[in-house]
Formats: structure tokens, C-alpha cells, sequence
């Protein structure tokens, strides 16, 4: 797997990101000494927290609501994916969302778990094998992380609701300007 650096900085700190190059090429255009960041946050959870019970299969398994904080000039449209690394089976895909336009600044929650939202926003499928978002919902034992990835595209893709993970990221190849992620954790008891 070839892998390519870039680096640029940020609040005066140099920032260093490796890249799988099979999947995405990013291209940050912040400037050396922009003081704004592209950052992800939710009103239910803090970056490292539980994830509520209400966001998970024990609970009404809602999607959570995120907010995001300066998209980078030229974006044209966002994605997002929430995938857990800790899967007895690898990686699990929970949430494939994209063509979110670049005006919105948050996902509210409990999105409908449909193809496509009246704004253009496609969601494709998870590893449950559904549209939408399917919450965390480990066996017991650890707690497993789950990451939000939200990417800053310089485009609109082309395609309408239903792309897997692996599709998304290579349609995507190319087109990310910036990337920010929101880390929740979620244990199962029983």
C-alpha cells in the first residue's frame, strides 16, 4: 500500500497526515497561518465519551446529531462515516452519508433512514446491510470507539443514495479538501 505525507500547519503547529493512497488524496487549502479548523462536534457526546444509549440498538438507535465548524474554501459538499475498528469481523460500518451541502453546518438527529433527504443528502448502505444509520451495538465486553469522519469535498458526486464505505472512498479519491473526526465509545453490559 502506497501511503503519501502531507503536511501543513496550523495554530502555528505543523500537522502531519499519512494518507492510504489507494483511497484518498488530501489536499488541504487552509493557510499557514489560518486560525480556523475544520472541527466535528455533537451536543450528545464529547470526543473519547459514551455515546448515549438512545443512539445505540439499546436504545431507539437515532442518529446522533453533529455539528461542524469552518468548512474549507471550495467545498462544495460533505461526507461522513462512522465505522468501528473494535469489530470481532474488522472494521463495521455504521453510517455512509454524503452530498450533504456545503451550507450546512450539523446533521440534526434522527435523520430518516432513507436513500435520499428533500436537500440532497444521500445515505448509502451500512455493514447491517441498510440505508441510514445503524447504531453501535457491540457484544459485550470492551468497550469498542466509534469514528465520525467528516470529509470537505470539492464536488457533488455524481451518484444517488445506496454507496457502500468502500465506494464512497473511491469516489471520493481526489476531491477532499479537509477531514475532521468525533471519537464516541459505547459497552454493551449484557
Amino acid at each position: 500500500m502506497k501511503f503519501r505525507m502531507v503536511v501543513w500547519a496550523g495554530f502555528g503547529l505543523a500537522g502531519i497526515m499519512l494518507v492510504a493512497g489507494q483511497f484518498a488524496s488530501v489536499t488541504p487549502r487552509q493557510e499557514a497561518n489560518s486560525t480556523m479548523v475544520f472541527q466535528l462536534t455533537s451536543p450528545a457526546f464529547s470526543e473519547g465519551q459514551p455515546i448515549p444509549a438512545r443512539h445505540t440498538c439499546d436504545g431507539p438507535d437515532l442518529s446522533p446529531p453533529l455539528h461542524w465548524s469552518t468548512v474549507p474554501e471550495g467545498t462544495v459538499s460533505l461526507a461522513l462515516i462512522c465505522d468501528d475498528p473494535d469489530a470481532p469481523v474488522g472494521t463495521w460500518v455504521h453510517w455512509v452519508i454524503y452530498n450533504i451541502p456545503a451550507t450546512h453546518t450539523g446533521l440534526p438527529e434522527d435523520l430518516p433512514k432513507i436513500e435520499q433527504l428533500a436537500d440532497g443528502t444521500c445515505q448509502g448502505v451500512n455493514d447491517f446491510r441498510r440505508i441510514g444509520y445503524g447504531g453501535p451495538c457491540p457484544p459485550p465486553g470492551p468497550a469498542h470507539r466509534y469514528y465520525f469522519t467528516l470529509y470537505a469535498l470539492d464536488k457533488r458526486l455524481a451518484h444517488p443514495g445506496g454507496l457502500s464505505k468502500s465506494r464512497l472512498l473511491q469516489e471520493m479519491k481526489e476531491h477532499i479538501l479537509a477531514s475532521a473526526q468525533l471519537m464516541g465509545r459505547y459497552q454493551r453490559q449484557r
